[in-house]
């Protein structure tokens, strides 16, 4: 059996019927080792394209704490027949609270089960554990990655592009970039604008009997300019069930809390959520604290000769809704949907950008409208959502509303990719 017939034929064993094959053969680069990348690296592979990933780290590794996976991120990864194995790892949120400080009003309240559907529900996992996912199934798709590659930026050479890197070398020549690089992409062009307010994260163990709910994401509010939240993340696997503890902080004011040190923040944590002494009794160094920035930023021009960008390499915003790694299993989903149903390499990029363009827009200005609301130094605006949106979004539909932007759904995004049966 030759080499080429024996790749095929391998690639084929870890194809799913239910994945899109590709007319084309193209050789693929895929910047980047975070979830849109290795997705697209996964499925690229799997529909029969040559891939290598390539990552700056020597060690791919994730950055972060925990994250929501939405019924529409669940879909990509139930068709990649890897949604049983992160399910059984994470934790199931079946409802979104978040209260005023002191008074303890009610001013969020989402229930996924005003969606109507049994499989419709909030996933809180640990990013180490949706990255192990995904680079285990690249890596036994016969996914090469290359690391200790910092890319500076690209050219192309003639119809394929070349890609730069930071220590003056270059890549061979692909037929396609992806570009999963993230907001801060060398590939892309500068774009968006930097938001204010940013997050303290820490992964903690989970603590029986102090108040929180192992079903549901919990926030507290102080206005809009101060918040806690606490997210279960699952078990990844052993027998301690953890969380995602979050505290938001402005970007220009971490230098400030860096020097007042962390006995001042936990006093004022407490003050807004008496209930988290017992999380905050785990955290003894600062270092147990990554601080996570964030941008608004949408690319007009997401596909180029040879090259597309997904995930927040094209567009990224604040996580008030929670989309941003589901936006990234849609976007590589739609990637490779395009590559199979036009034989044409550009036009296929074309497609694809076609088939997400409308949810991406409707999300990033549905998410630009509600930072303020939850994350922000205005006074009247809080006001507002504590007196007349919280009451108000009790009522029906204002519930099957609510659940179904927070799922993602909002904009039939499932339908358009072929994934809502």
């Amino acid at each position: 059996m030759g080499e080429r017939a024996g790749a095929a034929m391998r690639r084929e064993a870890h194809r799913t019927d239910s994945e899109p094959a590709s007319p084309l053969r193209l050789s693929i680069a895929v910047a980047g080792c975070g979830p849109a990348g290795l997705a697209a690296a996964l499925m690229l592979r799997r529909a029969g394209h040559d891939v290598v990933l390539f990552e700056r780290f020597e060690a791919p590794r994730p950055v972060g704490s925990g994250l929501m996976l939405q019924p529409t991120g669940l879909a990509v990864l139930r068709r990649l027949d890897l949604a049983d194995r992160i399910v059984a790892h994470g934790a199931r949120i079946d409802r979104l609270s978040g209260r005023t400080a002191g008074s303890g009003r009610v001013v969020l309240d989402v229930r996924y089960a005003a969606l109507g559907r049994v499989d419709h529900f909030g996933l809180g996992v640990h990013r180490a554990d949706l990255f192990a996912l995904l680079h285990d199934a690249a890596r036994a798709a016969g996914v090469p990655v290359r690391t200790g590659r910092t890319i500076a930026s690209s050219r192309l050479a003639g119809a394929q592009r070349v890609l730069l890197m930071a220590d003056g070398t270059e890549s061979e020549p692909f037929d396609l970039v992806v570009d999963a690089l993230g907001s801060r992409s060398a590939l892309a062009p500068p774009t968006g604008r930097a938001l204010a307010y940013g997050a303290l994260w820490a992964t903690l163990d989970w603590v029986e009997d102090a108040g929180f709910d192992w079903t549901m994401l919990q926030q507290r509010y102080r206005r809009a300019s101060m918040m806690a939240g606490v997210l279960p993340v699952g078990t990844s696997g052993g027998a301690t069930r953890r969380l995602a503890f979050f505290w938001s902080l402005r970007a220009d004011r971490l230098t400030d809390w860096q020097a007042a040190g962390l006995g001042v923040w936990k006093r004022e944590v407490m003050a807004l959520w008496p209930d988290c002494r017992p999380l905050l009794d785990q955290i003894e160094a600062p270092d147990q604290l990554v601080f996570a920035r964030y941008a608004h930023r949408t690319l007009p021009r997401p596909a180029e000769p040879a090259l597309i960008h997904i995930g927040d390499a094209w567009h990224s915003a604040s996580p008030q809704l929670g989309q941003g790694a589901n936006m990234a299993l849609l976007d590589a989903w739609a990637l490779a949907l395009a590559l199979a149903a036009r034989p044409e390499r550009d036009a296929a990029l074309a497609h694809a950008v076609a088939l997400r363009r409308r949810h991406v827009r409707l999300y990033q200005w549905l998410t630009a409208l509600f930072t303020p609301v939850y994350q922000s130094d205005g006074r009247l605006l809080p006001l507002l959502r504590d007196r007349i949106v919280g009451p108000v979004s009790k009522l029906w539909p204002a519930t099957r509303i609510q659940a179904a932007l927070v799922s993602g759904l909002v904009g039939g995004p499932l339908r358009a990719l072929s994934l809502d049966d």
